[in-house]
């Protein structure tokens, strides 16, 4: 039985092997094999362009204004928490703004209080004498 077996799978095998051999050489003979080769070279050398660096501007002016909205209607009685986290995620989006508009900042380096939102002022000012629309 395990005889038969064996034989039944080597026989398949070598169904199998014959059939795959022959793809290949007419694969050769056609000239399909080498085209396929070549388009895959092609394919690696093709050049994709890089990714942008950064967002459109449109959509950190965006984010800006959404971030300035939500600084002016935090509640009365909500935690201190939720206006530091608005603060400072409107400070990075002002950080990003400010790089593409190659404005000098500051910002990220003062600790919190009167020195940094003076320097939160300047950069608005200076954003918006570039042309971006902060508030």
């Amino acid at each position: 039985m395990t005889s038969a077996l064996l034989q039944l799978a080597g026989i398949t095998a070598m169904l199998v092997g014959a059939f795959a051999l022959m793809g290949l050489a007419f694969r050769l003979f056609s000239g399909q094999f080498l085209s396929d080769l070549r388009a895959r070279r092609r394919a690696r050398e093709r050049h994709v362009p890089p990714a942008p660096v950064h967002r459109p501007v449109e959509a950190v002016a965006a984010d800006l204004r959404r971030l300035a909205r939500q600084l002016e209607v935090v509640p009365a009685g909500s935690p201190q928490a939720r206006r530091l986290g608005f603060q400072a995620a409107y400070d990075d989006v002002l950080c990003e703004a400010a790089r593409q508009f190659d404005v000098p900042t500051t910002l990220t380096g003062l600790p919190p209080g009167f020195p940094r939102d003076v320097e939160r002022l300047r950069v608005q000012s200076a954003l918006s004498d570039a042309g971006m629309v902060v508030r």
